[in-house]
């Protein structure tokens, strides 16, 4: 009798273990479809149009931002030039992927900006189908307060980038400068380029001196170069109308 009773406890504590194991088996698997039924693989969208693009990400669960719009001569305007995150990386659903969208070739002329006041050039840059970038403000006693100082990129400069121009505006003498746009110091004696950068407090690292070729006379019908003066500019990092401050340190290339 009591054997019977045993066997019977031990069949029924076999069933319950199996019912547990089929259980805990059926919720790890749910849970795996969970987690990994909510991951997509990012799509490549360069090259696609931004309403293909947009389509495609939506079907797959994903959200699609234009982040930032640049000029190209390789790819059709409203055509996607860049995506974040690249091409095959595994994101979850409602993830953002972020594009760059082309404007295609370059066909708007930069306009004058400098001279003006700050909203009328802002309305000139509009007109022309151009944004503001970034504003910088100097103090500068030759010009009135938001008077245009100098723009970059600079009137009618050919294969821009972006479609904006950014501003360096004139401030009153009492206010603190937080930025300019760095000058063309190119064929400048390096003592007058200093004492330029200097006075809007912008440092330079020790001058790295280089000897240049001497330009031939001989042959072509190229006439030749005059020579570089010794002591002159010939090169300059950062590069000019890219915006500094007095935290930059700009460093110079000067002939021997």
């Amino acid at each position: 009798m009591k054997g019977n009773l045993l066997i019977r406890f031990f069949r029924m504590a076999s069933v319950v273990m199996l019912l547990v194991a089929v259980a805990l088996l059926a919720a790890i698997a749910t849970m795996h479809f969970a987690i990994h039924g909510a991951e997509v693989q990012v799509p490549s969208l360069k090259g696609m149009t931004v309403a293909d693009a947009r389509s495609q990400t939506a079907g797959l669960g994903l959200n699609l931002d234009v982040d930032n719009r640049y000029y190209s001569s390789d790819v059709a305007a409203g055509h996607i030039l860049s995506q974040s995150p690249a091409p095959g990386m595994v994101v979850r659903r409602e993830w953002r992927v972020r594009v760059a969208e082309s404007l295609g070739p370059q066909k708007v002329d930069v306009p004058d900006t400098v001279g003006t006041e700050e909203r009328a050039a802002a309305l000139r840059l509009r007109r022309a189908g151009l944004g503001v970038g970034s504003t910088a403000k100097l103090p500068y006693k030759g010009s009135a307060d938001g008077t245009v100082l100098a723009q970059d990129p600079p009137a009618h400069a050919q294969g821009i980038s972006q479609p904006s121009v950014n501003l360096l505006v004139a401030a009153p003498d009492d206010a603190a400068p937080d930025g300019f746009v760095m000058p063309d110091l190119t064929g400048v004696p390096i003592i007058t380029a200093q004492s330029m950068l200097a006075k809007v407090g912008i440092k330079t690292v020790t001058p790295n001196f280089v000897d240049l070729p001497t330009p031939s006379t001989e042959g072509g019908d190229t006439p030749p170069k005059p020579p570089v003066m010794p002591g002159s500019v010939v090169a300059q990092q950062p590069l000019a109308g890219a915006r500094v401050d007095q935290t930059t340190e700009v460093r110079l290339a000067v002939s021997k």
